[in-house]
């Protein structure tokens, strides 16, 4: 079903960038959606996921809430409270630096882990159904067109 169809816009876009935007905003829309379902279980929202994925990455070193905030997929408000709520849920730790109290460093807990390691199988599979019978040559294009699109801004 084309783009136009799905909208039920019955004329057509001005012009294809136009549509392209729609057609970003629109799929990005499902596929949050989609992702939010899979991990909802989990107890956790895509942006969570996001920060224990980024910690994990980090490894026993942490990070402090900005460096967490500049590598999140989708930018946040308010990257402290965020990690306070993560703090209250026992997803991470923080610890305040003592030569610098105002540096607070955030690092994966255990039950941070696990959830990671427990929703892993279900984002897989769904990746799967998302992409299934879509190319690797039309993946590979998609890639490159949208980091020409995200280089722009």
């Amino acid at each position: 079903m084309s783009l136009q169809d799905e909208l039920k816009q019955g004329r057509p876009f001005d012009h294809q960038s136009s549509e392209a935007l729609i057609a970003i905003r629109r799929t990005a829309a499902i596929l949050e959606h989609s992702i939010q379902e899979v991990l909802r279980p989990f107890g956790v929202t895509p942006t969570q996921y996001n920060v224990l994925r980024i910690l994990r990455g980090a490894g026993e070193n942490g990070l402090c809430g900005r460096e967490v905030g500049e590598r999140l997929v989708a930018q946040v408000p308010d990257v402290s409270r965020l990690l306070d709520r993560m703090d209250d849920m026992g997803l991470l730790t923080r610890e305040r630096d003592e030569a610098d109290r105002r540096h607070v460093t955030a690092r994966i807990s255990a039950k941070g882990r696990r959830t990671l390691t427990d929703a892993q199988p279900a984002l897989d599979a769904e990746e799967q159904r998302l992409f299934q019978g879509v190319s690797e040559g039309t993946i590979k294009s998609l890639i490159v067109g949208l980091d020409a699109v995200r280089n722009r801004s």
